[in-house]
């Protein structure tokens, strides 16, 4: 089996540098062709994000980039 990691590199910008290490708690998860979809969110700063597990004995990959509270309530409008 391959793996998606080099297909699914996470979008960063200079501003997306944490001030702390995110504790990061899922809130839900969704199997998909590509593996488990997992809705995270810190647990500290409100902060959410979506990986993808492509098996369970592997470790998540980041495929957003994270999104604060402020952000969410941008997006929402």
């Amino acid at each position: 089996m391959t793996s998606l990691a080099p297909d699914l590199d996470p979008i960063t910008t200079a501003t997306d540098q944490p001030t702390h290490e995110h504790a990061w708690s899922v809130e839900s998860r969704h199997r998909t062709s590509i593996g488990h979809l997992l809705y995270v969110r810190c647990a500290e700063c409100g902060t959410r994000r979506v990986d993808v597990q492509s098996h369970v004995y592997e470790p998540p990959i980041a495929l957003s980039r994270h999104l604060g509270s402020a952000d969410a309530a941008a997006v929402r409008g």
